[in-house]
């Protein structure tokens, strides 16, 4: 089995140090000359979700978990993503998943309080084989996109659909590996932290 040298604690410094430069980043990169004509600029939201996903090993059995999300939006249209996804639950035969993953994101246009977006992230991914037959973790690319409903100031609604690309899995004995395709929708909450 094929095994990229990257643990889940590294992802965690990885994603802290993305963390500590964004939060300490100097603030005239949130300022803005003349105020947005919608949405906001330089603003940072974290959120929750509920995600349900298509594994593709095994049979067609979805799985489903929770994660959570930062978007830093550094102009009205561009911004950062950063996503943590783990999917325990309803795996044939014990089955798994967990993504780090991390990328740009360009919202399309402003309708109101309807933000539509679209992401290209690329991370390490993880798939726990039915049977405890392996663990195999891979470097994955996660294009997706969605649609923020601001909800008020502060929280916001979403929904989205990720088609991940997992081009050296799986990388189990006795299989080919033609890589896996993992696809779901995600649902969830953000509230923002900084920005206007």
């Amino acid at each position: 089995m094929r095994r990229l040298l990257v643990t889940p604690a590294t992802c965690l410094v990885a994603s802290c140090l993305l963390a500590s430069c964004l939060l300490l980043s100097p603030s005239r990169l949130l300022a803005q000359v003349a105020p947005a004509a919608h949405g906001a600029s330089g603003s940072l939201w974290v959120g929750a979700d509920y995600s349900n996903f298509l594994p593709d090993f095994g049979p067609s059995q979805r799985i489903s978990g929770f994660g959570a999300y930062v978007d830093w939006n550094v102009t009205p249209r561009l911004g950062l993503e950063g996503e943590v996804r783990v999917l325990p639950f309803n795996g044939f035969s014990g089955e798994s998943q967990d993504n780090y993953f991390a990328g740009p994101r360009v919202t399309l246009l402003h309708r109101g309080n309807f933000v539509p977006y679209a992401k290209i992230l690329v991370g390490v991914a993880q798939n726990d084989f039915p049977f405890k037959i392996g663990t195999g973790r891979y470097l994955a690319l996660a294009p997706g996109g969605g649609l923020d409903y601001r909800l008020s100031h502060r929280f916001a609604f979403r929904a989205e659909y990720e088609y991940q690309l997992w081009p050296s899995a799986p990388g189990v004995s006795g299989q080919p590996s033609n890589g896996m395709k993992p696809n779901g929708f995600s649902v969830g909450i953000a509230y923002r932290l900084l920005g206007k």
